[in-house]
């Protein structure tokens, strides 16, 4: 007789999961800082903006103070109590601050128009060009990032002087048309510009000239905007190199003229600090007027580059 024999599955004790103790906890989020994280942010950003913006504050507030108010009182009173533009009506009676700002404008100009369009050519050529010696090229450039503009001022000197542009505003412009960090960032921004869509466009016939315009320049007007705030606002501040190039005082621009300022008015610091602040208006405005184009090239570049 055969019997047949029928295996029934051996219930087995389910033990009970020992839940460990930190899984009964939150996960932790660094998106969500705790409440002294914040409270520590929130004073790390407090102190940041009163060492970046309290010596500002404070020479707008010397220079609406009257003669008879301390400004060297503390703590500090920033509010004037004896607010008058006196300061301003002084400083413009000695120092003819619009002739100088306007040279500082040429300048400007000149230093946005140069670095914009040469570092736009000169970064295309080192992405999107061939050639011998690319690398030499680019070595080049970030050495001369290493050497102190005060390495090189005399050289520059006597090639300004020797092609007869000593104190004439042209020489003030000339050696600040095109900087190394500008075509280093016009050289990253171009970067992003697809190698295929340039290949299409030398198949179709475009000539670099086309390329530039059409295809690399749409997407690096962001950088653009960057690089030419940053070639105005170093323009604008630069003292060194126009108090050697300019001899004349007629010719000043606005950061030697307020030097000048504070070289006859040395004992009254309501005048230097209205000095101060009329040589920061402009770059004020230019920055106000061109944040969003300016933060949109600066993510642009980030993102692309």
């Amino acid at each position: 007789m055969s019997t047949t024999h029928t295996f029934r599955p051996v219930k087995q004790k389910s033990r009970p999961v020992k839940q460990k103790p930190w899984r009964n906890h939150r996960s932790f989020d660094p998106t969500r800082p705790t409440f002294a994280g914040l409270i520590g942010r929130y004073l790390l950003l407090i102190f940041v903006v009163i060492i970046s913006i309290g010596p500002f504050v404070w020479q707008l507030s010397t220079s609406l103070k009257g003669v008879s108010e301390d400004i060297y009182s503390f703590p500090p009173h920033l509010v004037p109590q004896d607010f008058t533009v006196d300061a301003y009506r002084r400083v413009a009676r000695v120092v003819p601050i619009f002739s100088y700002a306007w040279h500082s404008i040429i300048v400007a100009a000149v230093c946005v128009i140069g670095n914009v369009v040469l570092s736009s050519l000169a970064g295309y050529a080192l992405t999107c060009m061939a050639f011998r010696g690319k690398k030499i090229v680019m070595g080049i450039l970030l050495s001369v990032l290493l050497l102190p503009g005060e390495v090189t001022l005399t050289s520059q000197y006597l090639i300004i002087k020797g092609m007869g542009l000593a104190n004439t505003l042209a020489g003030v412009a000339i050696p600040g048309i095109v900087g190394a960090i500008n075509v280093l960032l016009m050289a990253t921004a171009c970067r992003a510009v697809p190698t295929s869509v340039l290949d299409a466009a030398t198949v179709d016939g475009a000539n670099t000239w086309a390329k530039i315009r059409y295809i690399v320049w749409p997407n690096i007007k962001g950088m653009a905007s960057v690089v030419a705030v940053f070639s105005f606002i170093g323009a604008w501040d630069d003292f060194l190199w126009p108090l050697v190039v300019l001899n004349d005082p007629n010719k000043y621009t606005l950061t030697v003229g307020m030097q000048y300022l504070n070289s006859t008015m040395s004992t009254d610091p309501r005048e230097v600090a209205a000095g101060t602040i009329i040589a920061l208006v402009p770059i004020i405005i230019v920055f106000a007027s061109m944040q969003k184009i300016f933060f949109r090239g600066v993510e642009t570049g980030a993102v692309k580059g």
